[in-house]
């Protein structure tokens, strides 16, 4: 029996356990012998798993920030996902790694795939931090600490998802390059490019609850200045040091 027979159907109940567990010869025939297949597969997880967690944060506000965020979060991703490809390519033959673009922007999305089932397994936790967060009202401003907490505990999940998407592709980093050592460079370029760039397509697209005092804007001329580290700092510090 060959491995292809072996590997179960994109479209299989079973996918989801097989992509959480990133099991090492299912990834790489999806990969290898189904890049579209898989690429299509990995965008309509990304837009359901990233876009149930952007419901649960957007929540706390009201209806139409519940399905600005649902639409907002998955653009956040894809949009990352299309920019790093072609710098993802570029950086691993660099580190030791000969790679497609084709193949590593399909890695991406597998990625990013893990990354929004973890989210929505997330949802929930996200969906009780938000239910027992003070609920929004005129008071409620950019300096309040429910406001920060709420701000910083979303992040935190979403950081911790990607970490995760972006580790479950060790294994087969590592059968792909010459040495151990090489995956784990590769890996670690990759992780924080995904995190640099994430985090400037998140600042101007706003998938997180933006002012609480302020009207519910897709995107509003507002949201191209500052920075994204300066607003989590910013939080951060009215909640540690008030």
């Amino acid at each position: 029996m060959n491995s292809t027979a072996a590997t179960p159907s994109l479209w299989s109940p079973a996918t989801l356990g097989f992509f959480l567990r990133s099991n090492t010869r299912t990834l790489r025939d999806w990969v290898v012998e189904r890049p579209t297949a898989a690429a299509c597969f990995c965008i309509g997880v990304i837009i359901a798993g990233a876009g149930v967690y952007g419901i649960a944060m957007g929540s706390w506000r009201s209806g139409w920030q519940a399905l600005s965020t649902g639409i907002k979060l998955p653009l956040v991703i894809l949009l990352t996902t299309l920019g790093n490809g072609l710098l993802n390519a570029m950086l691993a033959p660099l580190l030791g790694l000969n790679i497609s673009v084709r193949r590593c922007q399909v890695l991406l999305l597998v990625s990013f795939a893990i990354t929004s089932l973890v989210l929505a397994g997330l949802a929930p936790f996200a969906g009780f931090v938000v239910w027992n967060t003070p609920p929004l009202n005129a008071s409620t401003s950019l300096s309040s600490p429910e406001y920060g907490l709420l701000q910083l505990m979303l992040a935190v999940f979403i950081a911790s998802a990607g970490i995760i998407g972006n580790v479950r592709l060790l294994p087969l980093l590592k059968e792909w390059a010459q040495t151990e050592a090489v995956a784990k460079r590769v890996l670690l370029a990759w992780l924080a490019v995904n995190l640099f760039l994430g985090s400037q397509i998140a600042w101007v697209l706003r998938p997180f609850i933006w002012d609480p005092a302020g009207h519910v804007e897709f995107i509003g001329r507002q949201y191209f200045h500052g920075s994204f580290y300066e607003t989590v700092f910013e939080a951060a510090r009215r909640l540690f040091l008030p």
